[in-house]
């Protein structure tokens, strides 16, 4: 369950660079403005996934002992 944990925040991870290269240099404008705020919210999501894939594993090994 952690690779899988890893693999989507890998995913979230790429899927932010990318929309960070591909930002204009002219002065923001609102789209501009709302595409970071998707870009913090989703870096945010990911990092939730992260911690909830952790307490799946942390739960999981704690089943087996």
């Amino acid at each position: 369950m952690h690779q899988a944990s890893k693999s989507i925040v890998t995913a979230f991870a790429t899927i932010i660079l990318l929309a960070g290269l591909s930002a204009c240099q002219k002065p923001e404008g609102p789209a501009e403005r709302a595409g970071k705020s998707i870009d913090e919210t989703t870096q945010k999501a990911g990092q939730e996934i992260e911690k909830a894939g952790q307490k799946i594993q942390d739960s999981a090994n704690e089943a087996k002992k």
